[in-house]
């Protein structure tokens, strides 16, 4: 059985904590045979192989008695960099015991787990168990989530070498905005999510850039923001906003200027990873084909083995 949970991208401008979108880079756990004590194969420095690991914590506050496992976990969503690694890891954590538990757990009830869990609200792990473009509020310990498509468009991310704890990202902010500057931020959030609904990237981009919550205060701690977004603006991109708390910066573009982007940035004085995603629909998933397909196959052989040496006609009074 494999669990598998897509990388996630919060914010995207005045959305503050409360729009992400999942995207294509992913989690993989693969669970392994039953045994006495939890162990996680990875290839992380510093981070636990035993029931210590996040993974497994998040799973026994689901459910306490849980048979442990041996479990393989691999990703290539990049540790503290905007892309919601730690919220990949707590919403596989939850469908961890929700499988081997046998919990028949809905997406609501995953979310709110992973809300309680998290202790505040998490626009990362709403994205992470829906797939898609997902709107979300957190009132009075209650999560309402909206799940709707993104319109057609590349993600194109510049991910930085260095990680930015969302801790040190947040304590740029300031405590309180005035009453007219929250108004104004507010409008220019519904302008951005209004757009993105109507299919409408062009204003939406436009409203994106102009978040008043925290990309301002922010901005400065990734020094590569800047020249990113001059790319952006003279290539064609609808958009250029931090991912999450950063360090990724995060550009929303027309499929045709992808290639023509990404040459920009790799001829720049900039030093990072840059790639193009895709919205991952789906969310988190669970992948039993390998254990479905190698069943069929050992019942096909043994049916082989049943028949050999029987006649054309015996097997076909046989099958009949």
């Amino acid at each position: 059985m494999k669990i598998i949970v897509p990388a996630t991208s919060a914010n995207i401008g005045p959305g503050f904590d409360s729009v992400g979108v999942a995207l294509s880079k992913y989690l993989t756990v693969e669970v392994l045979e039953a045994r006495d004590e939890w162990l996680i194969e990875h290839d992380l420095e510093f981070v636990p192989s035993d029931k210590n690991n996040l993974l497994i914590k998040t799973a026994l506050k689901v459910s306490r008695d849980l048979q442990p496992h041996r479990i393989k976990m691999t990703s290539d969503i990049p540790l503290a960099r905007g892309l919601g690694s730690s919220s990949s890891v707590i919403v596989t954590g939850i469908e961890l015991a929700n499988q081997i538990g046998q919990l028949e757990l809905t997406d609501d009830e995953k979310l709110k787990l992973a809300t309680d869990i998290e202790g505040h609200p998490d626009n990362n792990v709403a994205s992470a168990i829906f797939g898609n473009l997902v709107i979300a509020s957190y009132v009075n310990k209650k999560v309402t989530a909206v799940v709707t498509d993104f319109p057609e468009c590349a993600f194109i991310a510049f991910i930085p070498e260095y990680q930015l704890r969302t801790a040190d990202s947040r304590n740029v902010l300031p405590n309180q905005l005035s009453h007219k500057k929250a108004v104004a931020a507010i409008a220019i959030s519904n302008v951005a999510i209004a757009s993105l609904l109507t299919g409408d990237l062009v204003k939406a981009g436009k409203a994106i850039e102009s978040d008043m919550f925290h990309e301002q205060f922010r901005q400065k701690l990734v020094h590569e923001f800047y020249t990113v977004k001059q790319i952006g603006h003279e290539n064609g991109a609808y958009a250029t906003y931090l991912s999450g708390a950063g360090p990724t910066v995060m550009m929303l573009a027309p499929l045709d200027k992808v290639n023509q982007i990404i040459e920009r940035l790799e001829d720049a004085d900039i030093e990072g990873e840059i790639c193009s995603l895709s919205v991952d629909i789906k969310g988190v998933r669970v992948d039993s084909y390998s254990r479905v397909e190698t069943s069929f196959c050992g019942f096909f052989a043994t049916l082989s083995l049943c028949f050999e040496g029987i006649t054309s006609s015996k097997l076909y009074y046989f099958l009949v």
